[in-house]
């Protein structure tokens, strides 16, 4: 393995790795997500989704292609590897793939958008800092409109560094 040399790209995650950590991000696919579907153009969005967007399921709404709403649900979800700030909204978007209308497509092009907008951010792992876990919890006791289920957030890191992300319902 060290013959290779330094990893600089693992399955569509590039690694910066430098004398004080190492960076890691998906800045490469994510210009190939908007370019696949066809975002180049568009502004860019300050947040994933707006904190008052409520999805529910939208029965008068318009129905969307269900093949292009799963393929950028997909390509979203491979994304938060290392993008835990989208991981609430996409996973909100993946619950309606079986259902989905116009109102959830503009939510998830918004994520699209606001990728475009921080294609550079990733994570850093620095050599140094002190070794302690910490964990943070957040619940929205019961937010989901469609069944009445919570959703609850977890993140923790050790040190300052953030080994592990998730978002349930």
């Amino acid at each position: 393995m060290s013959m290779m040399g330094e990893l600089n790209y693992f399955l569509g995650l590039q690694i910066k790795q430098r004398s004080d950590g190492i960076f890691i991000n998906q800045a490469k696919y994510t210009r190939e997500l908007i370019k696949k579907f066809g975002l180049e153009g568009t502004k860019t969005s300050k947040t994933s989704m707006a904190t008052t967007t409520k999805l529910k399921k939208d029965k008068q709404g318009i129905n969307v292609d269900i093949k292009l709403y799963r393929s950028m649900i997909d390509s979203l979800l491979y994304l938060t590897t290392n993008r835990p700030d989208i991981m609430f909204s996409v996973c909100l978007c993946a619950r309606f793939q079986s259902c989905s209308k116009e109102s959830h497509l503009i939510v998830v092009k918004c994520n699209i958008k606001y990728l475009k907008g921080t294609v550079g951010m990733g994570l850093w792992y620095s050599k140094t800092g002190q070794f302690f876990m910490m964990s943070f919890l957040d619940a929205d006791y019961a937010g989901c409109r469609v069944d009445r289920k919570s959703t609850s957030e977890t993140c923790q890191l050790l040190g300052n560094y953030l080994v592990l992300w998730s978002s349930k319902k």
